[in-house]
């Protein structure tokens, strides 16, 4: 059965097929004219192994959390304020 979660730029992911995720990452948004944007946060999600399966997504904080609390199930998982 497919369990599908929205990523933050709108597409959808089968999460049953999620191999791993990797590490939360943080970094400073910047725009074209050098103006900060404020905190980002990505994860690395793959689907297999080889480099060409994986994802790396980009979001805010509400948005990364929801997903991680989408793919691992979600009732067990914090609320994002308290992360």
């Amino acid at each position: 059965m497919q369990r599908w979660v929205k990523i933050p730029d709108g597409r959808f992911l089968d999460a049953n097929r999620i191999a791993y995720v990797g590490k939360i990452e943080t970094f400073n948004r910047i725009d074209e004219d050098g103006t900060e944007l404020g905190l980002a946060y990505a994860v690395n999600l793959g689907t297999d192994f080889p480099r060409e399966a994986q994802i790396n997504v980009v979001g805010t904080k509400d948005e990364i959390f929801s997903l991680l609390r989408g793919i691992l199930g979600g009732t067990n998982a914090p609320p994002a304020d308290q992360v």
